[in-house]
C-alpha cells in the first residue's frame, strides 16, 4: 500500500475491490436494491451484482428503475433487455414525479407521466403507474421508496456513484462514516436500517469500460452513438433529456433519434430552441458594457430573468451563501464564482448542480478550508490570491 497525491493504493484491484464490497453488503442487509438508470456505472454495479449474488444463492437481484419519461429510446430499449433477464427483479416506475426542465423559463417543470397528457410512449405493461410514495420530486423519492416497501426491514440500495465526477462527491464518500466504518455511502434512515452504499465510487470511467470490454457486459448502445458523433468520453449522458448536466446532448438528439426529437419538441416547451443552440448559449464570456461589475450583472439577470418568487430565493440564498464563504477571494476567482452563477440561472438549474460542483473543487474549496484553519498547501494559497 502506498500514498500518492491523497490517494491510497492497494494492491488488488478496483474490480476485486467492489466485488468484496458487494459481497459485505449482502451479508449485511436481507434487503439488496440495484437503482439502475441504463447508464455505463449502473451497469458495471449491476453486473458485478449478479455475479455475486449467483454465488450467494441470493439471485433474482432487485432493481429499480425510474422511468424519467424523456429518455433516449435506446436506453429504454435497452433497460426492455435488462428487465427479460430472468436473474433481475426489476420494478419500472412510471409514476407521476416533476423534473426541472432546464430548457424554458416559461415551463419550469416536466410534469413526468401526468395523467391526461400526450406522453413520450406509452406506458410498460409491467410497471409501476400509481404514486404511493408520498412525494413528486425525484430525489426523494428513494428514500420513500425504501420507506414504503421495507418500512420494517433492513435494506440498501447500491448504484455507481463515482468520486470522480464531482469533488463534492470525493469529499462526502472518503470522509465521513456511513455504516459500520465504512465511508462509501450514504445514510437514508439509520432508525429503519436504510442506507445507500456506493461500491464503485473509486472507480475512474476507464474502470468501467474496461471491465464492461474485459467481461463483455451488455451495455446501453447510446454510448456508441455518442462516440460516433464524436461526443468527449467524460461527456456522454444518459439521464434525462432537459436534465441541466445533459442539455448538450440536445445538440445532435435530432441526428441521433428523429423520432425521440419529435416527441421530446412537442411535449416540452424550450427545446428546440436549445436543440439548436451550442453550449455557449448557457455562457457569458463578455460583461454587457452596460454594467460595473460580474456581481452586478448577476444580480440583475436573478431579479429580471428568475421571476419565480419560490425560485427566485433558491438562488439568492445560494449566492448570499457563496458571497459570505468566498469574501476576500481574489478578483479573478470572484468573477469566475459570479459566471459560474450566470451560467446556473441560465440553464434553469435549480437544483444548484454547476454551482456545487464548481464551489467544492479546487482553488474555491482550497480557499473554504483555509477560513475554517485548516492548512492549504503554499502555492493553493498563491493561486487563491492572484
Amino acid at each position: 500500500m502506498n500514498n500518492e497525491g491523497g490517494r491510497v493504493y492497494l494492491k488488488e484491484t478496483v474490480l476485486q475491490a467492489a466485488r468484496k464490497r458487494i459481497e459485505w453488503l449482502f451479508d449485511e442487509f436481507p434487503n439488496l436494491i440495484v437503482c439502475y438508470s441504463g447508464g455505463k456505472d449502473s451497469t458495471a454495479t449491476l453486473q458485478l451484482t449478479l455475479e455475486v449474488a449467483e454465488e450467494k444463492g441470493r439471485l433474482p437481484v432487485k432493481t429499480l428503475f425510474v422511468d424519467q419519461e424523456a429518455e433516449w429510446q435506446t436506453v429504454i430499449d435497452h433497460i426492455r433487455e435488462v428487465q427479460k433477464d430472468p436473474r433481475v427483479d426489476m420494478d419500472w416506475l412510471q409514476i407521476p414525479i416533476k423534473l426541472f426542465n432546464a430548457t424554458s423559463t416559461d415551463e419550469d417543470w416536466l410534469q413526468c407521466w401526468e395523467p391526461g397528457q400526450n406522453w413520450m410512449r406509452e406506458k410498460e405493461p409491467e410497471a409501476r403507474t400509481e404514486n404511493i410514495y408520498g412525494t413528486d420530486r425525484f430525489a426523494a423519492l428513494f428514500g420513500a421508496y425504501l420507506k414504503t416497501h421495507y418500512a420494517n426491514e433492513k435494506a440498501v440500495m447500491i448504484s455507481g456513484v463515482r468520486c470522480e465526477e464531482s469533488p463534492g462527491r470525493l469529499v462526502g464518500l472518503t470522509s465521513f462514516v456511513t455504516y459500520k466504518g465504512e465511508t462509501w455511502g450514504k445514510k437514508r434512515d439509520v432508525a429503519r436500517g436504510h442506507y445507500d452504499m456506493y461500491p464503485l465510487y473509486d472507480w475512474s470511467y476507464t474502470d468501467i469500460w474496461k471491465a464492461i470490454h474485459d467481461h463483455q457486459w451488455p451495455y446501453c448502445k447510446i454510448y456508441d452513438y455518442q462516440y460516433q458523433h464524436g461526443v468527449n468520453l467524460q461527456d456522454m449522458r444518459v439521464s434525462n433529456l432537459h436534465h441541466e448536466t445533459s442539455i448538450a446532448s440536445l445538440y445532435y438528439l435530432q441526428e441521433i433519434e428523429q423520432d425521440t426529437w419529435n416527441k421530446l419538441t412537442e411535449r416540452m416547451s424550450g427545446i428546440s430552441t436549445a436543440g439548436q443552440m451550442k453550449s455557449e448559449a448557457f455562457q457569458v464570456k463578455e460583461l454587457p458594457f452596460m454594467f460595473d461589475g460580474w456581481k452586478e450583472y448577476r444580480d440583475f439577470l436573478l431579479d429580471k430573468l428568475i421571476t419565480d418568487p419560490d425560485n427566485h430565493e433558491l438562488f439568492a440564498k445560494k449566492f448570499r451563501e457563496n458571497d459570505r464563504d468566498f469574501d476576500g477571494i481574489s478578483p479573478r476567482h470572484e468573477k469566475r464564482m459570479y459566471k459560474v452563477h450566470i451560467g446556473a440561472m441560465l440553464a434553469n438549474d435549480y437544483h444548484m448542480t454547476k454551482i456545487k460542483n464548481a464551489m467544492t473543487s479546487g482553488v474555491f474549496m482550497a480557499y473554504r478550508r483555509w477560513k475554517q484553519g485548516k492548512r492549504v498547501p503554499q502555492r493553493i494559497l498563491d493561486q487563491m490570491m492572484k
